[in-house]
């Protein structure tokens, strides 16, 4: 297998089953190294993949049910880019709950639409330093019942406040932020395409931390 069909083989698997395909893993680490390194997914310690953007192979503070799957989401963003990616599931529940008042939360998230409300997204690491350590920034990319349930989260934790955007602006971030993630020969946006795509969804400087 070369290295694209090894990257195809395990976005294939997260998007049909919701996990990794450990045998192809295990039978193919040096090719799973070079992905690692070239951000196509990311392993822990013992060279498992843990993401492989958007699919997580552990809870990270999100559920995505589809009519015959469920995902861990990795973050906001990933949660909402599901039913974009994945053919076979156009609509979906995402659930989570809130960091500032523990309440439950969840929409229905499809292709045709934002759902509606006053939730917001903080993002708590701007873009252009996510890859510093990625699963922290996922872990910090959260939905909340709106603005004053993340300053009351900040203020618990003593975290500067990030990027805040309503549901409509993470629902245009997310509908094709990946698009081609599950067809060969996908490339990954180099930094001038990203803060353009940013740019066109409606995303100020600042989430890219200028």
């Amino acid at each position: 297998m070369t290295d694209d069909d090894v990257r195809l083989a395990i976005y294939r698997g997260f998007a049909q089953t919701g996990r990794a395909p450990a045998d192809v893993v295990a039978a193919h680490p040096d090719a799973v190294a070079r992905l690692a390194a070239q951000r196509h997914v990311v392993l822990d310690r013992d060279g498992a993949v843990v993401l492989a953007h958007p699919f997580s192979a552990i809870p990270m503070g999100f559920s995505v049910m589809g009519a015959r799957v469920l995902w861990w989401g990795g973050c906001a963003w990933d949660a909402f880019a599901l039913p974009h990616l994945v053919a076979d599931e156009p609509r979906v529940v995402v659930a989570t709950t809130c960091p500032g008042c523990d309440a439950a939360l969840a929409w229905t998230v499809d292709r045709v639409q934002p759902p509606a409300g006053d939730a917001v997204a903080h993002f708590a690491v701007p873009a252009r330093e996510m890859w510093n350590d990625v699963v922290h920034t996922c872990r910090n990319q959260r939905l909340y019942c709106g603005e004053r349930c993340v300053d009351a989260a900040l203020a618990r934790t003593g975290e500067p406040r990030g990027y805040v955007m309503d549901l409509a602006t993470l629902w245009r971030l997310a509908s094709h932020w990946y698009d081609g993630r599950l067809d060969a020969g996908y490339q990954r946006r180099d930094p001038a395409g990203a803060a353009a795509y940013f740019r066109g969804v409606g995303l100020r400087g600042a989430f890219w931390g200028l």
